[in-house]
């Protein structure tokens, strides 16, 4: 039987499925620490226990997104604020290569910030 979490990435169409495995793999690969949980009704991931940042899909772009927790203290400028008062997010575009370094250099702020 498969687990929530399992479900969420193989219940969407190819191109997102595709999008959002590789995201969850880029996530899990840049520190052994990360680990991946379903909090919330959405894939989270953690550093050390404390909510590092989350895939999603934004309703209004129909995009897939990395959601991060600690948002506000990060530095990007394609970190997106919206609505939100401490998580930004990164848009992700199924139809071009993923923003490898980009999405590590987030990581690696988020990561310092929480060992600071």
């Amino acid at each position: 039987m498969l687990s929530e979490l399992e479900k969420f990435y193989l219940e969407k169409e190819t191109s997102l499925q595709i999008c959002l495995l590789a995201l969850r793999d880029i996530i899990l690969k840049h520190n052994k620490e990360i680990t991946a949980e379903w909090k919330y009704k959405l894939p989270f991931f953690y550093y050390k226990k404390k909510m590092l940042c989350y895939l999603w899909i934004h309703k209004k772009y129909k995009k897939p997104y990395i959601g991060f927790v600690l948002g506000n203290l990060l530095q990007d400028k394609d970190l997106l604020t919206e609505k939100r008062t401490k998580m930004k997010i990164l848009l992700v575009d199924t139809d071009r290569d993923l923003p490898l370094e980009k999405i590590n250099n987030i990581l690696t702020q988020s990561i310092y910030i929480y060992n600071k």
